[in-house]
């Protein structure tokens, strides 16, 4: 062989050399980064399961608590909930009462005439009559001016509206909201 082709060779063999610890090096790189990240997602596991069961010796020491004497805490607060609940919708549907979607909606659309359907005479009425006075007067004002004070007074009114028919609805007569009714004493005794 001549000197040439053998110079070349060696310098082959020198790049082939050089190539192969390259890929080592790297392959080296590579595996000490798979190693960590498995190392990183053992201690995360650990970490899991280590909370996991300081939750379930949370859940076991409750439960302990309470078949030792304590009630069952979230099954009472379920219970009073449901029977809350169960109380409210007997309130709202009475039999022959005021529906209180209808007093609301008319209470919410109409203001305090809607207070008419189940409200107390005593207040509705004067409520009724400013109303109109009000819709007379703000009538000559542009309606940019009337609409933050609608979108606060309409609600508000059909809230009322609603509570209205509830307590017509729990008393079998007109109630009044704000105020109490004068207790009527009997002749002679003013």
């Amino acid at each position: 062989m001549p000197d040439d082709d053998r110079a070349l060779m060696e310098r082959l063999a020198a790049l082939e050399a050089e190539v192969k610890a390259e890929d080592d090096k790297k392959r080296s790189v590579r595996d000490a980064a798979e190693q960590k990240v498995k190392e990183q997602r053992a201690a995360k596991q650990a970490e899991q399961s280590e909370l996991r069961a300081r939750q379930a010796a949370l859940v076991t020491r409750k439960k302990r608590a309470s078949a030792g004497g304590l009630e069952d805490l979230p099954a009472l607060d379920t219970l009073a909930l449901a029977k809350k609940a169960s109380d409210v919708k007997q309130d709202l549907a009475v039999k022959g009462g005021k529906s209180w979607v209808t007093s609301g909606l008319a209470s919410m659309l109409l203001g305090p005439l809607g207070w008419l359907y189940a409200g107390s005479f005593r207040e509705a009425i004067p409520a009724s009559l400013a109303w109109v006075l009000f819709a007379l007067i703000a009538g000559k004002l542009p309606m940019l001016l009337l609409m933050p004070v609608l979108i606060v007074v309409l609600p508000l009114s059909g809230i009322a509206g609603a509570m209205y028919a509830a307590g017509y609805n729990k008393k079998g007569s007109r109630q009044r909201l704000w105020g109490k009714d004068k207790k009527q004493l009997p002749k002679g005794s003013e």
